[in-house]
C-alpha cells in the first residue's frame, strides 16, 4: 500500500505520456517519406512533438534542428515526472540526470578535440541544465581547448576523473570518454545501492547490473572487430563490475583472439541463452532489445515503483534514437526497407 500511495500520481501521469509514444505504424510511415521537411510535417501531427515542431520556421527544417526539438520534448517529460515526484523519486531522478550531463560533456569534448569551427550549440538545453544540473552551460561554451574545458568543470563532480587524464598529458578523446563512463556507472552503482531499499533496490541492481554487463560485452566486441585491441587494453576499457557474467567467463571473452571467436563464446553465455541473441541483429541492437525486455518486465511486475519512471525514460530515449536514424536515412535517400532494417538493427 505504501508504494501505491507513493507512486499512484506518477504512474497516472506516465501512462498519459506513454500514450503519446510512437508505434511501429508511425515508424513505417515516417520511413516511407521522401524528404526531411515531409518528416517534420508528419511530426507536427504527433502529440508528443507538435507543440515544439509547430514553433519551427520552415527554413529550419533539417535534421539538426529537429533533433533539438525532440530532446526538448524528452527534457520536458523529465520535468513533468520530476514535479510529480516525492523526495525519494526526486533523488533517483537527480542521479538519472547525470547521464544527460555525461552526454553534454562528451559533446563538448568532441568540439574542442576536433577543433570544430561551428560554435557550441547548447542553447536549447540551457533552461533544463540551469534547473537540474551542477554544470554551467554558460561556462562550458567558453572552452577553447581541453584545458579550459576541464577547468570549466572544476566545481562539478566530474572534474576529478577528467583532471587525472589531463595530468597524464597523453589523454585522447577515447581516454576522456572512458573516464566519464567509468565514473558515471561506478557512481550510479554505489549511490543507488545506498539510496534504494527492498524491491526497488533489487530492480536497480538487476537493471544496472545487466546494463553494465551488456555494455562491457559490446565494448569487448567492438574493440576486437574494429580496433584489433589486445586484452590488456580491452580490460582497461571495461567497467569493473560484473552481474551475470562470471569472472572466469569474462576473462575468456576478453582474451578470445578474434571477434568471430568472441561471438561463438557469447552464444553459450547466460545472455544468449536467456534472450536468444543468435540472430542477424547488430550487437548494439541486441543490447537495446535486452534492456527494453527487462524494463518492460520490471514495470509489469512492479508498476508502483521506480521501474515505471526508468522504463518510460528508456522508451522515450529509444524513440528519439529511432527518429534520428529515420531522419538520417531520409537525408541520404535510403529506401524504406533499408531504413526499417536500420531501425531493427539487422546486420546485412
Amino acid at each position: 500500500m505504501g508504494n501505491l500511495m507513493l507512486y499512484s500520481g506518477i504512474v497516472t501521469k506516465i501512462r498519459a505520456m506513454q500514450a503519446k509514444l510512437l508505434g511501429d505504424k508511425e515508424y513505417e510511415e515516417l520511413a516511407g517519406l521522401g524528404t526531411v521537411p515531409e518528416a517534420v510535417e508528419y511530426l507536427k501531427g504527433c502529440s508528443a512533438y507538435s507543440e515544439y515542431v509547430g514553433e519551427m520556421d520552415i527554413s529550419l527544417y533539417h535534421r539538426g534542428n529537429v533533433e533539438k526539438v525532440m530532446y526538448q520534448s524528452l527534457f520536458d517529460d523529465y520535468s513533468r515526472i520530476f514535479r510529480f515526484s516525492g523526495i525519494k523519486q526526486k533523488e533517483f531522478l537527480k542521479q538519472y540526470w547525470k547521464r544527460y550531463e555525461v552526454d553534454l560533456i562528451n559533446y563538448c569534448l568532441r568540439i574542442v578535440f576536433n577543433h570544430y569551427e561551428v560554435p557550441f550549440d547548447l542553447e536549447y538545453k540551457k533552461r533544463f541544465f540551469d534547473r537540474y544540473s551542477q554544470i554551467s552551460i554558460d561556462r562550458l561554451i567558453t572552452s577553447g581547448n581541453i584545458n579550459e574545458l576541464v577547468d570549466n568543470l572544476r566545481d562539478t563532480e566530474y572534474y576529478g576523473a577528467l583532471s587525472r587524464i589531463r595530468e597524464s598529458e597523453k589523454g585522447t578523446l577515447v581516454d576522456y570518454d572512458l573516464a566519464l563512463d567509468l565514473y558515471y556507472f561506478s557512481t550510479m552503482w554505489k549511490k543507488e545501492k545506498k539510496l534504494l531499499k527492498g524491491d526497488e533496490k533489487e530492480l536497480f541492481l538487476k537493471d544496472y547490473g545487466t546494463k553494465i554487463d551488456l555494455l562491457n560485452l559490446q565494448w569487448i566486441y567492438r574493440a576486437k572487430k574494429y580496433y584489433h585491441m589486445l586484452p590488456p587494453d580491452i580490460y582497461a576499457l571495461t567497467i569493473p563490475y560484473h552481474y551475470r557474467i562470471r569472472v572466469d567467463e569474462f576473462k575468456e571473452l576478453v582474451e578470445t583472439p578474434t571477434a568471430e571467436e568472441f561471438e561463438r563464446r557469447m552464444a553459450v553465455s547466460y545472455y544468449s541463452k536467456r534472450y536468444k541473441l543468435e540472430d542477424g541483429r547488430s550487437i548494439e541492437r541486441k543490447y537495446k532489445d535486452v534492456l527494453k525486455h527487462l524494463y518492460l518486465m520490471d514495470r509489469r511486475k512492479n508498476p508502483y515503483s521506480i521501474a515505471t519512471i526508468n522504463t518510460y525514460l528508456f522508451l522515450k530515449e529509444e524513440e528519439i534514437d529511432k527518429l534520428t536514424t529515420i531522419l538520417e536515412c531520409i537525408r541520404y535517400g535510403l529506401p524504406k526497407r533499408e531504413t526499417l532494417a536500420y531501425l531493427g538493427g539487422v546486420v546485412k
